[in-house]
């Protein structure tokens, strides 16, 4: 690069810079072409020159992401030489300098985490949340890199943005990176075992599950085996309540010669080894049918579900009838409703005239009403279980599950009360048709909600099980839920409804 380049940098001259650029018109072009090198645009913030960086910049974006020969890019030189104007000029230039990674895979956020800088560590986590994520050629994450260079409150503030965090891949960051394996094998607890940090330990603890706090490096050492580099005074030791390894130990944390000698591959070769069963090729055709859905046709798919599921529930509440107001017709209702009303000592009123011709044909009447209630649940059925099948891989899903669940629950008490009050409307030749009608659908409402709360069931278990409950408590929490289920879910889809209206006067 020429030295006049380099003295106009280093200067701040921008004046200079623009004749240079008006003798030769493609100076900054070949310098573009060295793939590693220092250039005006690393001089500059070097040397703490703000305005002629952002010049540069304008002239030459592809500079700002350019390593020197020593690997760097210039928000890394902006940070080592604490030029707090520059890194923020820089970063609002382009948000994605902060996942630029120079030597030994460092990256800026990389930088701040080390020296623990927590201003910019918050300004680069709100602004590119995706840097968390990056790690080193070591395979080190920035709670690794935090927690070596003990920088205890830039962990904290790392680990409550993470648990605190609404981004779309919030929910897997939490559950690997603090949990995540350096080159060594070494996660964030071991590192913080080596360095005696019970504050980190304590943090870490809160967070995560058992198998992550017995999980082994490559030397097949727990953090529980590992001594610390550094002994705690008594004092250190009485504020957290023991050493580090006393906190373990509570944990549930054990020694690597405990734990048994399973290789991830060989868990995976026993899993894979038998043959599929009917629900295993279920569930696979299932899980790959429901990827291989677009996300635009999914929402497309979710509006039609609602519409058909909020259709058919309407429908419900109007069945279809066919009136008649014939005195005849009047006479058979109230005839056949004293019967049902009175004792059976009561005297039996005269015989009934006969119907005429032209009056209602009860078999059809019968057979299309049994038809429209059959349809009507399977379609209502058919769009719950669709939209349970097309909703997100989410925890806020297993509320939507619940909702479908009581939904489903009042459709089934819709129908039961829907039914018996079109027994009362026609009760004169539907004595046996409409108990089967009515066992019917109740036996086909009662095995679809069944289904639905068990599949609510278990998507709360596992998403439960994966984020808070250990595997000794699995059993337990598994039959509490699904008690809580059982008893305000399907409790009152299982009540006999012929009794409680004919407890509640419906007949008068």
């Amino acid at each position: 690069m020429d030295w006049r380049m380099i003295e106009a940098a280093q200067t701040g001259n921008i004046n200079v810079l623009c004749l240079l650029i008006q003798k030769d018109p493609y100076v900054l072009e070949r310098i573009d072409h060295v793939p590693f090198l220092d250039t005006p645009l690393h001089v500059a913030v070097s040397s703490g020159h703000v305005d002629f960086m952002m010049e540069m910049i304008n002239l030459k974006p592809s500079f700002a992401r350019k390593l020197n020969l020593a690997g760097f890019s210039p928000m890394h030189l902006a940070l080592q030489n604490n030029i707090t104007q520059a890194v923020l000029r820089l970063l609002k230039f382009d948000e994605g300098l902060v996942r630029v990674k120079g030597r030994e895979g460092l990256t800026p956020l990389h930088h701040v985490a080390q020296t623990g800088d927590v201003d910019l560590l918050i300004k680069f986590l709100e602004v590119c949340p995706e840097a968390v994520e990056d790690v080193t050629v070591r395979d080190e994450t920035v709670f690794h890199l935090a927690v070596k260079k003990d920088k205890f409150e830039a962990f904290q503030v790392l680990v409550g943005w993470l648990i605190r965090s609404r981004h779309e891949a919030a929910q897997r960051w939490e559950k690997e990176l603090l949990s995540w394996a350096d080159i060594d094998g070494n996660n964030v607890l071991h590192i913080s075992a080596i360095k005696n940090s019970p504050q980190v330990v304590q943090v870490l603890l809160g967070h995560l599950r058992r198998d992550h706090i017995n999980a082994k490096n490559l030397k097949g050492s727990t953090a529980l085996d590992i001594q610390p580099d550094c002994p705690l005074d008594e004092r250190q030791v009485n504020n957290y309540k023991g050493s580090v390894k006393d906190m373990i130990t509570k944990a549930g944390g054990l020694c690597g010669s405990k734990l048994p000698n399973k290789s991830i591959s060989s868990i995976h070769i026993k899993s894979l080894r038998p043959k599929m069963s009917c629900f295993q090729k279920f569930a696979t055709m299932a899980g790959r049918g429901r990827k291989d859905i677009p996300l635009e046709m999914r929402n497309t798919f979710l509006v039609v579900t609602v519409l058909i599921i909020t259709v058919t529930y309407a429908a419900s509440l109007s069945p279809p009838k066919k009136a008649d107001n014939s005195s005849s017709m009047k006479y058979h209702i109230k005839y056949y409703a004293s019967l049902e009303s009175t004792d059976s000592t009561a005297p039996l009123p005269g015989p009934l005239p006969p119907l005429a011709d032209d009056q209602i044909n009860w078999s059809d009447l019968i057979d299309v009403s049994s038809m429209f209630w059959l349809y009507n649940t399977l379609t209502f059925w058919a769009a719950i279980g669709l939209t349970a099948y097309l909703l997100p891989s989410r925890s806020i899903s297993l509320f939507l599950l619940i909702t479908l669940s009581l939904f489903g629950t009042c459709y089934m008490l819709l129908v039961a009360v829907s039914t018996w009050s079109w027994k009362l409307q026609y009760v004169v030749s539907l004595q046996t048709t409409i108990p089967l009608t009515y066992r019917a659908l109740c036996i086909l409402n009662y095995c679809l909600s069944t289904s639905l709360a068990l599949l609510v069931s278990y998507r709360i278990a596992r998403y439960v099980f994966c984020r808070f409950v250990p595997k000794t408590k699995m059993f337990v929490l598994v039959q509490i839920v699904s008690f809580i289920l059982f008893a305000f879910i399907l409790v009152p889809a299982i009540l006999n409804t012929e009794t409680i209206l004919k407890d509640s006067n419906f007949f008068e």
